[in-house]
């Protein structure tokens, strides 16, 4: 099953087309990885999917139905969410209360409801706890909860953002450079982290540079250069493509 599709998806500012007539579809179930050198517009595309940009032309499809031009908090909503390439923390909260501002879209109840404190908000509040701690532990945070989120080294930091995507209960989850800044031990941490994370259900695009990683973790590779798609497939197929090894990857076998 298709859970995102890109048709003739084309982005373009000014005079310069960043995305240039993308197609690809990625499967539920799995982890995807879009690679390519800087400024080939990696995340651009992921800005056209999560709807922080309209593309110019093209479509975006998300489990079969059209979001494209819709904001993002609509695409949100039907069940995506991402990260950032620079970590984008709430800097005077709590960890624990970082992840509970990522379950925030799921609450039900509304403003009235919490300023009341009713029966139901009590318990929607007790849940939210509930799930930011068991978020946390599944990140291996769960001994930060009541540190700030700026006291967490940056490869904690990272986890700490996924763990707030993860609120929300995605469908999808899209990582933009996940394991940048990150020492191997917290990079393989990281891998194992993606891994249960599909098997729970949710699938994962990511945007990475790490190509161990990348290789490691990923079903179908994407390769961008000059905002267009040069090759997709399997990790093996991609590292034997000859536009891929000349753009890229540089003759290096990560088999």
């Amino acid at each position: 099953m298709k859970i995102l599709e890109l048709v003739n998806a084309t982005k373009v500012f000014g005079g310069l087309t960043a995305v240039d007539n993308v197609s690809f579809s990625i499967e539920a179930g799995e982890v995807s990885a879009i690679i390519g050198p800087n400024g080939a517009g990696k995340t651009t595309l992921f800005n056209l999917i999560s709807g922080f940009l309209p593309p110019t032309t093209g479509e975006v499809l998300f489990n079969g139905e059209a979001t494209t031009g819709l904001p993002t908090d609509k695409v949100a909503a039907r069940g995506l969410a991402r990260t950032f390439q620079l970590v984008q923390l709430f800097p005077d909260l709590t960890v624990h209360a970082n992840v509970r501002v990522g379950a925030h879209l799921r609450s039900s109840g509304g403003i009235w409801s919490a300023l009341i404190r009713n029966r139901q908000s009590r318990q929607q509040t007790i849940q939210v706890n509930q799930k930011a701690s068991q978020l946390l532990e599944f990140v291996g945070l769960q001994g930060c909860a009541d540190l700030g989120a700026t006291e967490l080294t940056y490869g904690q930091q990272r986890l700490l953002e996924v763990a707030r995507a993860l609120a929300s209960e995605p469908k999808l989850l899209l990582l933009d450079e996940p394991a940048a800044g990150l020492n191997t031990q917290e990079t393989s941490h990281l891998a194992d982290v993606i891994g249960q994370i599909v098997k729970q259900g949710t699938s994962v695009l990511i945007i990475e540079h790490d190509m161990n990683l990348v290789m490691k973790i990923a079903r179908k590779i994407i390769v961008l250069d000059f905002g267009k798609v040069i090759a997709q497939g399997t990790p093996l197929e991609v590292q034997k493509d000859p536009q891929v090894l000349d753009a890229y990857l540089g003759g290096v076998d990560y088999a």
